[in-house]
């Protein structure tokens, strides 16, 4: 073999090794840690419509409440019916139709419909990733085979405010995962969101029950 051809097989080996250690070092992260991802240029869109159920953790009272959720963003209005799990003495349940565009709140009591009508006074807040967020981090939840991946992302604008909402949400269809609000540096409610399905199946559990024609103008008690 002449002396240029065995200089070409040698680079061609070194030209081999090098790809398959970069292959390796590409899909074995290091240190049993998962490789960094590149932030992506914009968030994803979450849906404008779906059902499912959720969580939620107030922290200034240690309370968890559980309920099925109604979301519909296209005519900013959400659906919350209390889900009843376990027995509490003296515990009341409710139904909340948030009606943003009419700036109103129903408050039915599921047991009795007595109905309460009062101000929606808070703006609108869509579950969804607004354009201005900081990119955090992208993860799998869960276990190896899981493959649930997600994106978290906040309002936190460096070295001028630190994140008062976290909001966490699925790579694939951008459902929400998981949403924190901090005020004054404490956490003040955490919810998480599972079982969501795209769309609305019935649209009039939008529609307050004739009860509400003679709805009390102050919110209900939640207790005895």
């Amino acid at each position: 073999m002449h002396f240029c051809e065995i200089v070409k097989c040698s680079e061609m080996n070194r030209f081999l090794v090098s790809m398959v250690t970069f292959c390796l070092l590409a899909a074995v992260p290091l240190h049993g840690h998962p490789r960094a991802i590149a932030p992506p240029a914009q968030p994803c869109l979450a849906p404008l419509q779906w059902e499912g159920r959720s969580v939620e953790y107030d922290h200034s009272t240690g309370r968890n409440t559980r309920a099925v959720v109604s979301y519909d963003g296209q005519n900013q209005r959400i659906r919350v019916l209390e889900e009843k799990k376990g027995h509490t003495p003296c515990k009341k349940f409710f139904e909340y139709i948030y009606l943003y565009k009419n700036a109103v709140l129903f408050q039915i009591e599921q047991g009795t419909k007595q109905c309460s009508k009062t101000a929606l006074t808070q703006a609108w807040d869509p579950y969804d990733i607004p354009d201005n967020s900081t990119y955090e981090d992208q993860y799998f939840i869960g276990g190896p085979g899981d493959m649930i991946e997600v994106q978290e992302w906040s309002d936190r604008k460096p070295a001028r405010k630190n994140e008062a909402w976290v909001g966490i949400y699925t790579v694939k269809d951008c459902y929400p995962v998981q949403e924190t609000y901090t005020r004054n540096y404490s956490v003040t409610t955490s919810t998480r969101f599972f079982d969501l399905q795209l769309g609305i199946s019935d649209p009039a559990v939008f529609t307050p029950p004739s009860t509400c024609e003679a709805a009390r103008l102050e919110r209900m008690s939640p207790g005895c």
